[in-house]
């Protein structure tokens, strides 16, 4: 019998013989993972740390360029729209108000003239109603059908045509010499006073918000460009100390380069968005502040004239509430205590002697105006209606010669104001005009300069 060698594991019949021991493979990484995993490693050597840090800054040059881009950008274009859209509106809309109130003066003062209306007083009103047309057409063009604004057109542009039918029936009538005409008159006079009017101060209210709020949005602060400039920055500089450290070379010229272009976008961002805010703040407080006063005081001033006309026109026939006063009269004197108090928050918003003189002379002509107001009250009162009709629209020492004296001192005020907004709007428009796009294009240079400041630091472990 045969045994087995000694220290032979003896094995029952049948069983197999032991398997080769099995090796389980490591689990794969992830993309993710291996990434890190490499970061890790370059970033135990020198040459791995700078090339991290190179990648890092030129990413934050190239955000830097990018934010300032598109938050300039944005500023740019609501300094446009404040230059070309909101105030142009916004004046239009104030034109349309004061073009309806000298219709309504006009109308009133051709009327009393008698059956036929002088040919200048006719020929004003029709220019001002096609004036305040246009100026519809051109409004309804340019504005969103869902804003308020254009809900206030509409409304004008229904109501207009019903406006200019009375004064239609109200001439035909004063021709014949019927006193039907006085109540067509006076019937358009109430449409244009309770229902023209107040659509158009609505409409020049939303126009004029919306030019605040554009002004508002492109001098807002540009937190953001401004803070990521002051991180790619410093972070530059920070590089180019540790290179200073590690190897005494004051200069590495790529990256002296990159830290220059972002010095002066940061540079061109700062003192270009002061300049902005600074003209635009000054075109709305020197400018539109101004033109909002001396629009309303000029439109007080023709409301004032069509009540003066009126008073005439209704002879006592329209009473205030209580019965005891004439409505027109009494709508003429609290016209021109507006106007007053306009005009003088008016000559303190003048700032030079262009600004305040013909804002001097509209007050003196108010003063005068009131003077020739008063003795005309008082010859109609004594029963001289003839006389009183000449000292109203007469063509020498009359209210009327008074009105076109402060109504010229006025549109004079308002085409100085009008310049001087326009003129600090615009430049405010331009110290953004080409900080977008050279943000953009000094950024990508500031980016590349980095890369080639770093690769030449790379280039000495080869």
């Amino acid at each position: 019998m045969t045994y087995p060698p000694s220290g032979t594991a003896l094995r029952e019949p049948g069983q197999d013989r032991p398997s080769a021991p099995v090796t389980v493979p490591a689990p794969r990484r992830g993309a993710g993972a291996e990434a890190a995993a490499r970061l890790r490693t370059a970033a135990t050597t020198e040459p791995g740390r700078l090339q991290i840090y190179g990648a890092v800054l030129a990413l934050l040059v190239l955000v830097f360029g990018a934010v300032t881009c598109l938050e300039i950008a944005g500023r740019a274009s609501s300094a446009d729209d404040v230059v070309t859209r909101s105030q142009p509106l916004s004046a239009d809309a104030a034109s349309i108000y004061r073009s309806l109130a000298d219709a309504d003066t006009m109308a009133a003062s051709g009327f009393l003239a008698g059956a036929q209306e002088p040919t200048d007083v006719l020929a004003q009103y029709d220019a001002d109603i096609r004036e305040a047309s246009r100026l519809l057409i051109d409004a309804a063009a340019s504005t969103d059908s869902s804003t308020t604004s254009h809900d206030e057109i509409t409304t004008l542009s229904r109501l207009l045509p019903v406006y200019t039918g009375l004064i239609e029936r109200a001439r035909a009538n004063n021709r014949q010499g019927l006193p039907l005409g006085g109540a067509y008159l006076r019937y358009a006079n109430q449409k244009m006073t309770n229902e023209l009017l107040p659509a158009a101060e609505r409409l020049y209210a939303a126009e004029t918000g919306r030019l605040a709020t554009d002004s508002a949005d492109a001098r807002r602060l540009p937190f953001l460009s401004l803070g990521a400039g002051i991180v790619a920055l410093g972070a530059l500089v920070w590089m180019q100390r540790r290179n200073y450290r590690r190897t005494n070379r004051v200069f590495n010229h790529g990256l002296l380069a990159a830290t220059a272009a972002a010095t002066v976008v940061l540079l061109w961002l700062a003192v270009g968005h002061t300049v902005a805010r600074a003209e635009l703040r000054g075109a709305m407080v020197h400018g539109q502040e101004s033109l909002d006063v001396l629009n309303k005081a000029r439109i007080n001033s023709l409301k004032a004239r069509a009540n003066e006309n009126l008073t005439l026109v209704a002879r006592g026939a329209v009473l205030t509430p209580d019965g005891t006063r004439d409505q027109y009269e009494t709508d003429y004197g609290t016209g021109m205590k507006e106007l007053g108090a306009q005009l003088e928050k008016a000559r303190e918003l003048a700032d030079d002697a262009r600004g305040s003189k013909p804002v001097k002379d509209a007050i003196d002509g108010v003063s005068t105006w009131q003077d020739r107001h008063g003795k005309a009250r008082a010859t109609d009162d004594r029963g001289d209606y003839d006389s009183a009709l000449r000292q109203i629209i007469g063509p020498e020492d009359s209210t009327g010669e008074s009105f076109e004296q402060v109504d010229d001192a006025l549109e004079r005020a308002l085409a100085h104001e009008q310049d001087e907004f326009d003129a600090a709007a615009q430049d405010g428009r331009g110290a953004l005009g080409g900080l977008p796009l050279g943000a953009a294009v000094l950024a990508v240079l500031g980016a590349v300069a980095v890369i080639v400041g770093v690769n030449r630091r790379l280039s000495e472990y080869r």
